[in-house]
């Protein structure tokens, strides 16, 4: 009998991730099966000790579990602890070991797409959820030069410079106004939230209109492939990015945790693609 890896989350059934690691199973030659779990809140506890019972090999982690299930695991890497969230989880020997490959899988994503480095770019982070402190988590060990912070509850915003502080990079909370007049001095501009994913495709999470032309906008968002914020970036000469590289990156990233192997990434991509019905941006 092969291996069962996972993926814990709720709900999972609209999730493209067993599509894209089956394949990769069986791309590589791997015996092995993944599966989605529809974990209820409360009952999170329950499956990390199901996983144990049944010795599931490794899993991922989606919303709403990825803090809930770091107390219940053995070890916490220490960027899935800065972070503060776990998205993947390896069985190693018995022991629990707690990843986060979300951050890493972007700034992968955002290398590719630019196809030069970014220690030396000014960044403007949108959102101060769980996606943008793994983003800016990734962005600080990588080395940028400045990054900005802005978010529709300032405070919250605030909380994350204590972070950059331990990388000692220059980094401010601003407010959506303040954004909005100075996005000219950003070479990079990150969407992190859910603002402009179906079906509200008609919303923006700021206004672009004093946009650099040489900018590069990223929206993590890839349902729509092409939001409204990123035409309007484009509509403006910028180059554009959606959310698929990350997606695709950070599960192979996973993949490699659990088998020491590479997966075929522009593979999953076309998989991903094929489900969205479209091409990258």
């Amino acid at each position: 009998m092969g291996k069962v890896f996972g993926l814990l989350g709720h709900p999972v059934g609209h999730s493209m991730s067993p599509q894209i690691h089956n394949d990769a199973f069986n791309k590589e030659g791997i015996e092995a099966v993944y599966h989605a779990f529809d974990v209820k809140p409360e009952l999170v506890r329950e499956a990390i000790s199901g996983l144990r019972a049944l010795q599931i090999a490794g899993c991922n982690v989606t919303v709403p579990h990825k803090l809930a299930v770091m107390e219940f695991l053995d070890e916490i890497d220490e960027e899935a602890r800065l972070i503060g969230a776990v998205n993947t989880i390896v069985n190693q020997d018995g022991k629990l070991i707690g990843y986060n490959t979300d951050g890493r899988g972007y700034v992968q994503s955002l290398l590719e797409e630019m196809n030069s480095d970014i220690k030396d770019k000014r960044i403007l982070i949108i959102g101060a959820g769980g996606a943008a402190r793994g983003v800016l988590t990734a962005l600080l060990q990588h080395g940028i030069a400045h990054v900005a912070i802005t978010n529709r509850t300032l405070e919250k915003a605030n909380s994350f410079l204590a972070l950059a502080n331990n990388f000692s990079i220059s980094a401010e909370a601003i407010d959506r106004i303040d954004a909005e007049e100075r996005l000219h001095e950003f070479d990079v501009v990150i969407n992190t939230t859910s603002v402009g994913m179906s079906p509200h495709i008609h919303e923006t999470p700021l206004s672009l209109t004093k946009l650099r032309k040489e900018s590069v906008v990223s929206d993590l968002i890839y349902n729509p492939l092409e939001t409204t914020f990123l035409k309007e970036a484009k509509s403006q000469g910028a180059l554009i990015i959606n959310g698929v590289g990350m997606f695709v990156n950070q599960a192979a990233l996973s993949f490699e945790y659990w088998t020491g192997k590479k997966p075929d990434r522009e593979q999953m991509k076309k998989i991903v693609l094929q489900q969205l019905g479209g091409t990258t941006c």
